[in-house]
């Protein structure tokens, strides 16, 4: 059924059952809504990939605490 991905028409039923669920009233809300929520998640991964581009400095500060971090990093995990 959807060997090839989604086709035109599965975008337009599912716009559909959007409009008929939220109304026309809820829909620019929605909208707004998801977009904000899309541009906090593309602002927090963004965020993410900076700090990990850079680990030299938070690990540099920490300074003695770094290496015990380090250490206890190779034994096994014994959360339950």
């Amino acid at each position: 059924m959807l060997r090839n991905g989604l086709e035109p028409w599965h975008l337009l039923v599912v716009a559909i059952v959007f409009i008929v669920l939220f109304g026309s009233r809820k829909l620019p809300d929605t909208a707004r809504a998801l977009g904000k929520s899309l541009r906090i998640l593309k602002s927090e991964a963004k965020a993410m990939k900076t700090e990990h581009a850079t680990p030299g400095v938070a690990t540099g500060a920490a300074g003695p605490a770094g290496t015990a971090t380090e250490a206890s990093a190779t034994e096994p995990s014994t959360v339950r």
